[in-house]
């Protein structure tokens, strides 16, 4: 299978009732219904091995969805597309199957499907905690633009009280330091000198 963004270019490889090889190309588009019908297609033809293209992130949800019925071979396409003359999708497609077919391929690991979930969990929140200390960066740079220097005073400025002072400035206030909980009560007199700056309308709304 040649695998892009949009569509799948499958190559079913059979014998007729001669023992002859039957070629059949066929386009589907990257859809769940089409790709159901695709695997339909594959089954009708009493497919069992399935190469497809590692192309991107296109190939995931293909994959996704043949490998409980099919064997499925992900194939990198540097091992297989140095080969002159074959340039179209179509052509791809029937070269990756004869290659199958001969046994010269071969596979990328693919981790089994619940490893595959947790990489992606992980991943994610990986990401999202990435994401959320440049948020917290750039929250600071803002602060020390308006010279509000809760950080030399609270340890967590995006903490239960760190939360409450700056919701407060934002609303308008500029003496928030009421707003301080437990230990950071003790620091109250250094907390009003901290939280008195230049606190803009706009710095607010960003």
């Amino acid at each position: 299978m040649d695998v892009h963004k949009k569509n799948v270019v499958a190559c079913r490889l059979t014998q007729d009732s001669d023992h002859q090889p039957v070629v059949e190309v066929r386009t589907y588009t990257t859809l769940t219904p089409d790709l159901l019908r695709l695997s339909d297609w594959l089954r009708a033809g009493e497919v069992t091995h399935v190469a497809i293209e590692s192309t991107g992130v296109y190939w995931q949800p293909v994959y996704n969805l043949l490998e409980a019925e099919f064997t499925m071979l992900l194939v990198n396409p540097r091992h297989f597309k140095n080969v002159p003359g074959r340039k179209t999708d179509v052509k791809d497609a029937q070269w990756l199957a004869e290659l199958l077919q001969v046994g010269l391929l071969k596979a990328s690991f693919v981790p089994p499907a619940p490893q595959r979930q947790l990489r992606e969990l992980v991943g994610y929140r990986t990401t999202l905690i990435g994401e959320r200390a440049n948020l917290c960066n750039r929250l600071q740079k803002l602060l020390e633009g308006a010279n509000i220097k809760l950080a030399s005073v609270a340890t967590d400025v995006l903490g239960v009280s760190g939360r409450s002072m700056l919701e407060a400035l934002v609303a308008g206030e500029r003496d928030p330091a009421e707003l301080a909980q437990g230990r950071l009560r003790n620091k109250k007199a250094l907390l009003e000198q901290a939280l008195t700056g230049r606190f803009t309308d706009t710095q607010g709304f960003i």
